[in-house]
This record gives structure tokens, C-alpha cells and sequence, in this order.
């Protein structure tokens, strides 16, 4: 949708824009305004394909070769690793 003006700006400030809707999305989290949470959350992830967009990488490739079998750490689907492990 906003390939020409983030290609543009590039991912360095790219990356400033999803920092800012970080903090928006973490003020939300701190409120009760579910619109409002919802709406930031759908900001961080647009933003975050955007970036991914303009490094040129493949989000959903690179979601499913991660964790598309399971949790890279127990390759279950519902994660078994012990809680003082990520994830």
C-alpha cells in the first residue's frame, strides 16, 4: 500500500515509525479502550511488515521456516519448554 514512500524513507525510518506505535501500543496496554488496543496492535504489525517489506524479506517464508512446525525450541505446537527458557 505504502511501498514507494517507506522505500523512500528506508528502514531506518521505518523502524523509527514502528518504535513510535511500540510506545502507542504500549500506552494501550496500560488503558482499558479495547478499540484502541486493537487499532495499535494492527499499527505494529503493519508496521513491522512494512519494514520486513523494505529489507526485502519475506514475512510469512520466514514466520512459517521458523515456527511454522512448532515452537523452535521443543518443536511442539502447544510450547513445552521449561519456563527459565525462551520462549
Amino acid at each position: 500500500m505504502y511501498f514507494e514512500k517507506d522505500a523512500a524513507r528506508g528502514v531506518d525510518g521505518t523502524f523509527m515509525w514502528l518504535m513510535e506505535e511500540m510506545g502507542e501500543l504500549a500506552s494501550a496496554l496500560r488503558g482499558n479502550d479495547k478499540e484502541n488496543l486493537a487499532e495499535e496492535f494492527a499499527d505494529v504489525i503493519a508496521w513491522l511488515a512494512t519494514i520486513a517489506n523494505v529489507a526485502n524479506v519475506d514475512l510469512n517464508a520466514a514466520l512459517v521456516a521458523k515456527y511454522g512446525s512448532g515452537c523452535p525450541g521443543c518443536s511442539r505446537l502447544v510450547c513445552e519448554c521449561p519456563d527459565s527458557e525462551k520462549p
